[in-house]
């Protein structure tokens, strides 16, 4: 158990150990307009060991925002182009026969990296996706007989477009819950627009982005993630949150149940918890409050709740769904 004393010391550190996050947020603003949103998103999947599923039309910077968070941390950058023709060892690495040495040699694949973009994920078959899985959960890799382990920050970030379904492989639940967090990524405003298209039709040189944090900042911001203190009416707020989504009618929800097909995972419940803590830390703060939780709340939940038919045919989002729970549920 935490003591005061104890988390006013954490939060010490956490003020000067989150100072990474500040330049990394100034540094992608350079080439970045808007979208801190998604920004802030990558980075608490940074912080927290978590993959990151974005979901927008095409044009909204997924890929430059991607590409810039892993410069600003001087980290492996990996692009994998999803097709229906991919095969797993396009993505993971395969045996080449060498001839002069009359051996088979391992040829590594480009998810040997510590920021991996998945573009589009959604076009590539299954078999492609199971292989994309093992890397994901595990952070190892086989390749033949041999078990190869991920470097260390090892993040897929997938993009998804919600507008084509030709063509599109639908990815299995066990993946999408494997995805800490599914970012909706939304137009940008008026004003970021019209920035949009003045630096990019006056023809000047993209900024370039420096390497402003380092791997050793990153591993000890998750370390200090790790520590951020939860109190237990926290915890029981977050069990509670993923229980209204499996047993709606227990919280004077009952309109709720035929349009839930499933609820979220014990996997929600910890992703939660971690996402609220990385949050926090932030917010340079040593303890969870309850906004950390409805902060991140549709963001780690949006892809863990089901739909019926019936919830289709209201137009009822699983977004509703969240926020009609949140308002239910007590808030410690």
């Amino acid at each position: 158990m935490q003591t005061a004393e104890d988390i006013k010391q954490l939060n010490e550190k956490i003020q000067y150990a989150a100072g990474f996050i500040d330049r990394i947020r100034q540094e992608m603003a350079k080439v970045v307009v808007g979208q801190q949103h998604m920004v802030d998103r990558l980075l608490i999947g940074l912080l927290s060991h978590g993959h990151v599923l974005l979901e927008g039309v095409p044009g909204l910077a997924k890929t430059l925002t991607i590409k810039s968070l892993a410069q600003a941390v001087h980290g492996k950058f990996s692009r994998i182009q999803f097709t229906p023709d991919l095969l797993p060892a396009d993505v993971v690495g395969t045996m080449i026969y060498n001839q002069p040495r009359n051996e088979f040699t391992v040829r590594k694949g480009p998810i040997f990296a510590n920021f991996i973009l998945a573009d589009e994920i959604n076009r590539a078959p299954a078999k492609v996706q199971s292989a994309l899985l093992e890397a994901m959960q595990e952070r190892q890799v086989t390749i033949s007989e041999s078990t190869y382990t991920l470097d260390d920050p090892f993040l897929v970030l997938a993009t998804q477009n919600p507008l084509e379904q030709e063509g599109t492989y639908p990815l299995p639940e066990a993946q999408v819950d494997r995805f800490m967090l599914k970012v909706v990524v939304g137009y940008p405003d008026k004003k970021q627009e019209q920035l949009i298209i003045r630096q990019q039709v006056q023809g000047a040189e993209i900024a370039k982005i420096n390497q402003v944090a380092s791997i050793n900042e990153i591993t000890q911001g998750r370390a200090l993630t790790r520590q951020v203190y939860m109190d237990e009416k926290i915890e029981q707020y977050i069990v509670d949150i993923v229980f209204a989504t499996r047993y709606p009618d227990q919280y004077g929800l009952g309109k709720l149940k035929g349009l839930i097909s499933y609820g979220g995972s014990p996997r929600a419940s910890i992703n939660l918890a971690l996402a609220a803590k990385a949050h926090a830390f932030m917010e340079k703060r040593g303890f969870v409050i309850p906004d950390d939780i409805k902060g991140i709340c549709k963001d780690v939940m949006r892809h863990r709740v089901g739909l019926t038919y019936e919830a289709e045919a209201e137009n009822m989002t699983s977004e509703k769904i969240i926020d009609d729970i949140l308002k239910v549920v007590q808030v410690p």
